[in-house]
């Protein structure tokens, strides 16, 4: 069986531990998803006037 990864350039990167808390810290996912929801709804208020 032929290895999928030759090198390990060819790995996809890794997370950083930064990101990964990120990933798993609540209170900077609550305000990523209101930032993202006024976006949305900046884009739909316009499109709808």
């Amino acid at each position: 069986m032929a290895e999928k990864y030759k090198n390990q350039s060819d790995l996809p990167p890794l997370p950083t531990k930064f990101t990964l808390f990120l990933r798993t810290f609540i209170p900077w996912q609550i305000y990523r998803f209101i930032v993202l929801n006024i976006k949305m709804f900046k884009l739909i208020y316009r499109e709808h006037k």
